[in-house]
């Protein structure tokens, strides 16, 4: 049963998305991902939301360019967290889909991140913050990951300070 459900608004949303799904497989993160449009499949949209809310995914992570409406059209049916991550897909350069996303009603927030992979690499790292709160082996893993992040820099100083 997925913790994390992941929605794109379309198919040309994934390679853009396939790092968030990457992340969540790399801490052990059981997940989906599938496509689903606020505009062209509402129903399918809303009848998603309540399978895996049923099921028990405790985060959706929504990304959508242009119009961007996924992670409010989500957020709409779910009292749980929504994470929205603007596609930069037009040629406004995805200012359409960051504002379209993260301006929301009173009462229906999304967590925006930022845009394409790294909003991605993000949204994944944000769900797994979440589930954490209840999950010491994965707040291990998270620190663990964070350790190796400023493991990197170490090295890399070093090895320029070294040339």
């Amino acid at each position: 049963m997925p913790k994390v459900a992941i929605f794109i608004g379309s198919i040309s949303d994934e390679e853009k998305m396939r790092p968030c799904s990457d992340t969540l497989r790399k801490l052990g993160i059981e997940h989906a991902f599938t496509v689903s449009s606020a505009h062209r499949t509402p129903e399918r949209t809303a009848a998603l939301v309540e399978q895996y809310e049923g099921e028990g995914c405790q985060v959706f992570i929504c990304a959508a360019g242009m119009a961007a409406h996924l992670a409010g059209a989500v957020a709409a049916k779910t009292t749980r967290p929504v994470l929205g991550v603007p596609i930069s897909a037009s040629q406004l350069g995805g200012m359409d889909a960051l504002l379209s996303t993260v301006m929301m009603p009173p009462g229906f927030p999304v967590g925006t991140l930022a845009l394409d992979k790294a909003g991605a690499k993000n949204a994944a790292y944000m769900a797994a913050q979440i589930l954490a709160l209840h999950d010491p082996a994965l707040a291990q893993r998270l620190a663990d990951e964070r350790q190796g992040f400023k493991d990197a820099v170490e090295k890399a100083a070093q090895d320029l300070e070294n040339r």
